[in-house]
């Protein structure tokens, strides 16, 4: 069970006049910069103690769907197939592969916005190769949600099935397995035989609940522009992919509200109005979070 610690704000000290003295003003800024040097440190140690088992956005997605002991995902889960797409999407798109064409004079919405490739180097990751070379194949580009679609298989055109992703869930599975995170076992359903990966090393998962917890609770910024852009992109992928609750299950029902709160405001905002204030590398995950919005 991960345990949320809330974080204690000192008032700074006051002249007797009921002013702030230059000393405590300057304390403040000094405290104010502390806090912000301590959490650079504390991100910069995750990322470290992450560099050999970094997680991929559709790995961490995952890994938050599955039950630790069975190993496997929710049978009613219908939205995680989609979801695995946006974050393939989102992926290819932080490590500079896609991007959405430019909008030009007439800003274009979102949706109607086309991907198109900026570079073709393989990612070394089996199914973000695979996606990028339909991507580069297919001319005229497509759009965000035709091409969740198109991976998922669900599209009328027989000619495009050509593009779906198989077994996607599995080989990210496979994936965990290899990285020391999960370990394959055989279970019986009584009519059928289902390969499941219950959690072997249950750090990892447990490192990415209490990112998130943090995230929405004890590191709330007022302001999205100041969440990491990959929390920010697994707050929005994690709720399509109707997953993201199981993060907070073990927190007590006050957090659990003020949780909530905060990810229904980042739900709430337009992402059409949001992607102006990022950079390019933003643009297909509001894209995709924009198509899920629909």
């Amino acid at each position: 069970m991960t345990t949320i610690t809330r974080r204690v704000v000192k008032p700074a000290s006051s002249s007797s006049s009921g002013t702030f003295t230059e000393s405590a003003s300057n304390n403040q800024f000094q405290s104010n910069d502390n806090d912000r040097d301590d959490r650079n440190k504390d991100d910069e140690l995750d990322n470290d103690d992450d560099k050999e088992t970094r997680l991929t956005l559709m790995e961490e997605v995952l890994l938050l769907g599955l039950k630790d002991r069975e190993g496997y995902t929710s049978f009613w889960n219908d939205c995680i197939s989609s979801g695995l797409r946006g974050c393939i999407l989102t992926e290819l798109s932080f490590r500079g592969r896609v991007e959405l064409e430019k909008t030009g004079a007439r800003r274009r919405t979102l949706a109607n916005r086309k991907v198109v490739l900026l570079d073709d180097t393989a990612t070394g990751d089996v199914l973000l190769d695979e996606s990028l070379r339909h991507i580069k194949e297919t001319q005229p580009p497509e759009t965000v949600q035709t091409w969740i679609e198109y991976l998922s298989g669900e599209c009328w055109n027989p000619l495009k099935l050509k593009y779906q992703l198989r077994n996607v869930r599995e080989r990210l599975a496979k994936n965990l397995v290899d990285k020391g995170i999960c370990t394959t076992e055989k279970q019986n359903f009584f009519l059928f035989d289902m390969t499941t990966h219950p959690l072997n090393d249950n750090v990892h998962k447990m490192k990415l609940i209490k990112k998130l917890q943090d995230s929405v609770l004890t590191r709330w910024p007022n302001d999205p522009r100041r969440i990491d852009r990959r929390i920010l992109a697994l707050i929005y992928l994690a709720h399509s992919s109707d997953v993201l609750e199981n993060a907070f299950t073990s927190l007590s029902d006050e957090d659990y509200e003020v949780a909530m709160k905060h990810v229904r405001e980042l739900l709430d905002l337009d992402p059409d109005q949001e992607t102006s204030k990022y950079d390019s590398k933003m643009d297909v995950m509001w894209a995709v979070a924009s198509a899920f919005n629909k």
